[in-house]
C-alpha cells in the first residue's frame, strides 16, 4: 500500500502535536509548514516528519504548497483560516480544518463540491466533537428539543489575577469576550452579549466553575432543528468580572486612539500586556472540560443524551490537553477520510459525521486510544 502524503499547515500549540500524532502512522508521510523555523526544527528533532518554512498568510503560497499532497490539515490562526482553506480547496486537496475562522464555513461548500474535495471544518473539541456528538444524538432522537454545551480550557494551577492561561490562540480567546453570542431560543436565533448570563456550576473533578454566553454554536444554529440551543464557556469563578472590566473600559477595542502623538489600537496594547501572563509555559499543566446535553423524544418517550469529557495535560508526551482534545479530533477525522469511511464531497460541519454511527464509533475509539475519553450517559 502506498503511503499517503499529508501536510499540516501551522506548527503552533495544536498544529505541532497533530503533525507528531500523524507521523506515528506507518501509512502516512507527514510534512509540516510554518513561518517559524525554530518551531519546525524543534518538532522535527523529535518526530519523523518533513518541514517547510513558508509564509502561510499568502494564499498563492498555500495553493502551490498543498497541491501535491493527498490530504491537508489547516491549523493556521483564525484570522487567516478562511482564505487558507479556500486556497486548499482550489488546489483540490482533501482537508480537515481547525482554524475556527469567523466566516461562514458553508460559503466554501459550492467551491469544494465543484472541485470534488472532502472538507471537514471546525473539527476540534468545541466546535468539533461538541458538534459531532450533538449531531449523533440528534440522529438517534425522533425529535430534538434542547442542546446545552459547556466547555472550557483551564490551567490546572490557578494564578492571580486571571486564573487563566491561553490554551489556544490568545487573539481568538479575546474574540470570545467581544463577539456577540448567537443562541437559539424558542426556535429563533437570538443575539446575546458575550460574557452575559453567568452561571455557577459544579463539575465532578473540578469543583465550581462559572459559565457565560459565548459564540460557540456556529454551524449548529443552521444544521440542527432544535428550538433551544446554547453554548457556554467555562472559567474559574471571578474571570467574567475581570474581562467585563477590560472590555467596558475599552481595552479590547479595535479603533485606534492617540497617545502622546502615537496612534495605537487598544487591543494591541492589551495583547502586549496580557499575553505574557496568559502564555501556557512548556510543561505547565492544563485541563479541558466539556459537557454536552441533548434532550428530546425517542420512541414516544423523553430521552437525554449526555457526554462528559475531563482531560488533562499528558505528562508522558508533554502535550497540553487542549492540543490533545482539539488536535487529535482532527487527526482521527483525517484517518477516517483516508480509510474511506467518510466520503461526502463539499464542506461538512462535524455534526454531519454524527449521521454516520460507524464514523462516530471510529472517532470515539480513535480518541480513546489517545487517552481522550468521552463518557456517555443515556437517561
Amino acid at each position: 500500500m502506498n503511503k499517503k502524503n499529508i501536510i499540516v499547515l501551522g506548527c503552533g500549540l495544536v498544529g505541532g502535536p497533530m503533525a507528531a500524532d500523524l507521523s506515528k502512522d506507518n501509512d502516512f508521510n507527514v510534512t509540516v509548514a510554518d513561518i517559524n523555523g525554530e518551531a519546525l526544527k524543534k518538532l522535527s528533532s523529535n518526530h519523523n516528519l518533513n518541514t517547510i518554512i513558508a509564509d502561510l498568510s499568502n494564499p498563492d503560497n498555500v495553493k502551490k504548497l498543498v497541491k501535491d499532497f493527498d490530504f491537508a490539515v489547516n491549523a493556521v490562526p483564525g484570522f487567516m483560516g478562511f482564505k487558507t482553506l479556500k486556497a486548499i480547496i482550489e488546489a483540490e486537496t482533501d482537508v480537515v480544518d481547525i482554524a475556527f475562522f469567523p466566516e461562514n464555513l458553508f460559503n466554501l461548500d459550492e467551491l469544494a463540491k465543484e472541485k470534488g474535495v472532502t472538507v471537514i471544518s471546525d473539527m476540534g473539541v468545541a466546535p468539533g466533537m461538541s458538534n459531532l456528538l450533538t449531531g449523533y444524538a440528534n440522529h438517534l432522537l425522533d425529535k430534538t428539543e434542547k442542546v446545552v454545551i459547556y466547555v472550557g480550557g483551564l490551567p490546572k494551577i490557578r494564578e492571580w489575577p486571571y486564573e487563566y492561561k491561553a490554551v489556544f490562540s490568545p487573539v481568538d480567546v479575546i474574540e470570545e469576550y467581544t463577539r456577540p453570542a448567537r443562541i437559539v431560543e424558542n426556535g429563533k436565533e437570538v443575539i446575546k452579549t458575550a460574557l452575559s448570563e453567568p452561571e455557577l456550576l459544579n463539575f465532578e473533578g473540578m469543583g465550581t466553575l462559572e459559565a457565560f454566553n459565548s459564540d460557540g454554536l456556529r454551524s449548529l444554529i443552521k444544521t440542527i432543528d432544535a428550538p433551544d440551543m446554547i453554548e457556554k464557556t467555562l472559567r474559574y469563578p471571578g474571570h467574567i468580572e475581570l474581562m467585563k472590566v477590560l472590555r467596558e473600559t475599552g481595552f479590547f477595542n479595535q479603533e485606534e486612539i492617540e497617545v502622546n502623538g502615537v496612534k495605537i489600537k487598544p487591543i494591541d496594547f492589551t495583547a502586549k500586556l496580557l499575553f505574557p501572563k496568559w502564555k501556557l509555559k512548556e510543561g505547565e499543566e492544563d485541563i479541558t472540560i466539556m459537557k454536552i446535553i441533548v434532550e428530546g423524544e425517542q420512541g414516544g418517550k423523553r430521552k437525554r443524551y449526555t457526554y462528559d469529557l475531563l482531560d488533562s495535560f499528558d505528562k508522558d508526551t508533554k502535550v497540553h490537553s487542549m492540543a490533545r482534545t482539539t488536535g487529535y479530533s482532527a487527526t482521527v477525522a483525517l484517518r477516517m477520510i483516508a480509510k474511506g469511511l467518510y466520503t461526502r464531497k463539499g464542506v461538512s460541519a462535524p455534526e454531519f459525521i454524527g449521521n454516520c454511527p460507524e464514523c462516530v464509533k471510529f472517532m470515539l475509539e480513535g480518541l480513546k486510544q489517545r487517552g481522550v475519553v468521552y463518557k456517555e450517559t443515556i437517561e
